[in-house]
C-alpha cells in the first residue's frame, strides 16, 4: 500500500471561463480519514482531499456542477461520496463501488443519494481487473436501474475486451481516454477500437487525464489530438472533468487551472464547450 502526492495545493485561476453550469464530472473527495476511513485493503492511501477542499477547486475554476467519482480507496463504503452529493444541494451526482453485500434496497438507497452509475476498475497497478462473473451480474443490476458502467481501463483493455464490452446492453463511459499512451500515435490499435466504440450510442468517454495519456508532461499539448478525435467521433458522447486531486498520477502532478484551460485548447468553439460541460452531463447525470 502506497500513499499519493497531495494536488497543487496552488490552483491558478484559469484563462478560460467555462458556461454556467459547467460540470466537473470526474473528481474525487477522499476522506477526512478521521471520519471516513480508507478500506483496508486498498492499493494506495490518499491525503486528505475533503469536500471543503473540493468546493474551494471549483470556485476558482468557474465550475457549478460536479461528478463525484467514488474511488477504490474507500473500497464499497459509499459513505464519503453519498455526503459530498447531500451537501452538495442537489449539484453533484457521483458513481459507486460496490460489492457482493448490496441488494435491492441497498441500490435505491444509493439512487436516492444521486448515485448514478457503477464503477469498474481493470487498471492493473490498481488491483486489476473485477471477477467478471461479478461484473455480468451487476451490468443487469445496472440496467434494472437505468444508470450506466464506468469503466477505468488500460490501454490494452480496450483491445482485449472489444467484443465483451460491445456486447453489453448498458451505457458505458469510458475514463481518461482509454489511458492510451500518446507516444504510440493516434493509429495505435488501443485507440482505433475506442473510436469504432464511439460509433455506438451506449458508449461514451471522457477526454480528461490527459497527464496520464501524455508522453511529454506539461502542459500535456500532445493528449489535445486524441481528444479532439473523439470529440468528431461522438460531441454528443463526450465528458469532462479535472480528476482533482489526481491520485495516482505519475511523474507530473498538474495544475487544474491548466487543465481547464488546456480543455479550451481542445475545444475552442463555445457551443461544443457548452455541449460537453453543460449538456452532456446533465442528460447522462439528470441535473
Amino acid at each position: 500500500m502506497k500513499t499519493t502526492a497531495p494536488p497543487d495545493p496552488n490552483t491558478r485561476k484559469p484563462k478560460f471561463r467555462p458556461p454556467p453550469l459547467a460540470c466537473d464530472a470526474h473528481c474525487h473527495i477522499f476522506g477526512p480519514a478521521a471520519k471516513f476511513p480508507y478500506a483496508a485493503d486498498a492499493a494506495y492511501h490518499p491525503p486528505d482531499s475533503p469536500f471543503e477542499a473540493l468546493q474551494k477547486l471549483h470556485a476558482i475554476l468557474g465550475i457549478e456542477r460536479a461528478v463525484i467519482v467514488h474511488a477504490s480507496c474507500h473500497g464499497a463504503d459509499m459513505r464519503v461520496t453519498l455526503d459530498g452529493i447531500a451537501r452538495s444541494k442537489g449539484r453533484y451526482r457521483g458513481t459507486a463501488i460496490i460489492d457482493e453485500s448490496y441488494g435491492e434496497k441497498d441500490f435505491q438507497r444509493l439512487h436516492d443519494g444521486g448515485i448514478r452509475g457503477v464503477r469498474f476498475n481493470f487498471v492493473r497497478h490498481l488491483g486489476g481487473r473485477p471477477d467478471m462473473a461479478f461484473f455480468k451480474r451487476t451490468v443487469e443490476r445496472v440496467q434494472h436501474m437505468g444508470w450506466h458502467l464506468v469503466l477505468h481501463l488500460d490501454a490494452t483493455d480496450l483491445v482485449e475486451f472489444d467484443e465483451l464490452f460491445k456486447r453489453i446492453p448498458v451505457p458505458m463511459v469510458i475514463d481518461h481516454m482509454g489511458r492510451v499512451n500518446a507516444a504510440e500515435g493516434l493509429e495505435q490499435p488501443a485507440f482505433r477500437v475506442l473510436l469504432t466504440w464511439m460509433e455506438h450510442e451506449k458508449f461514451w468517454v471522457k477526454i480528461c487525464g490527459a497527464e496520464r495519456v501524455s508522453s511529454m508532461g506539461p502542459p500535456f499539448s500532445d493528449a489535445v489530438p486524441f481528444a479532439r478525435q473523439l470529440i468528431d467521433a461522438a460531441p454528443e458522447r463526450i465528458l469532462w472533468g479535472t480528476d482533482w486531486p489526481h491520485p495516482n498520477v505519475g511523474k507530473y502532478m498538474p495544475n487544474d487551472g491548466d487543465l481547464v484551460d488546456l480543455f479550451a485548447q481542445i475545444a475552442p468553439e463555445p457551443q461544443l464547450q457548452r455541449q460537453i460541460l453543460v449538456d452532456n452531463p446533465a442528460r447522462l447525470y439528470g441535473f
